[in-house]
């Protein structure tokens, strides 16, 4: 039971997920990082089963980092979704799928622009201005289509943000205790408290 948030501001994408890592109705850890930080302007934030999501996550961190010691420069975050796309695509027609579905928030540094997109396990790739995933996003999807501002500075972001957390705190029956909330801009990716 992942829950996954992210959203756009001006210059800016938030990604938050929750740290919990659990099997049927067993809590096994309490401080799992679900978001992946894949090159200085990228990061993943992932959910789905327990086994495939990091062996994915990895393969998807190795990779552009490959990509980058090879080439001397990192992908683009319109590159990186579209190359993770297809590697989730190419697993779901082998005989070991992912079963993964991803948000991937980027900024681009040669064209300042903030970057996020919405990947489920069947390989479909979408750009948005917000996103979630998980039981989450039944609560959560309204508040963002209502208080979303694609212009607000971060520290409105990081409210609207809020809102969602609360929400799905007040509703979901099973709630998670945390969330690993980070920030990708002009100067890379932080961690932020929320």
């Amino acid at each position: 039971m992942d829950i996954s948030f992210a959203l756009t501001g001006k210059g800016y994408v938030i990604v938050a997920a929750d740290t919990t890592a659990a099997r049927s109705i067993i809590k096994m850890k309490v401080d799992e990082d679900k978001i992946k930080v894949l090159s200085p302007h990228l990061l993943m934030a992932f959910s789905g089963e327990p086994g495939d999501t990091v062996q994915f996550a990895e393969y998807i961190e190795r990779n552009i980092r490959l990509y980058q010691i090879r080439n001397t420069y990192a992908l683009r975050p319109p590159s990186a979704a579209s190359w993770i796309r297809r590697a989730l695509a190419d697993s779901l027609r082998s005989r070991r799928p992912y079963s993964v579905n991803l948000l991937i928030g980027g900024y681009d540094t040669s064209t300042s622009t903030p970057h996020l997109y919405w990947v489920d396990y069947l390989g479909t790739l979408s750009e948005v201005p917000f996103a979630a995933h998980g039981y989450g996003a039944y609560f959560a999807l309204s508040l963002l289509d209502r208080y979303h501002d694609p212009e607000a500075p971060l520290e409105e972001g990081l409210a609207t943000l809020r809102r969602c957390l609360d929400e799905v705190a007040k509703r979901l029956v099973v709630t998670p205790e945390k969330y690993k909330v980070k920030v990708v801009d002009k100067d890379g990716v932080r961690e932020v408290e929320i």
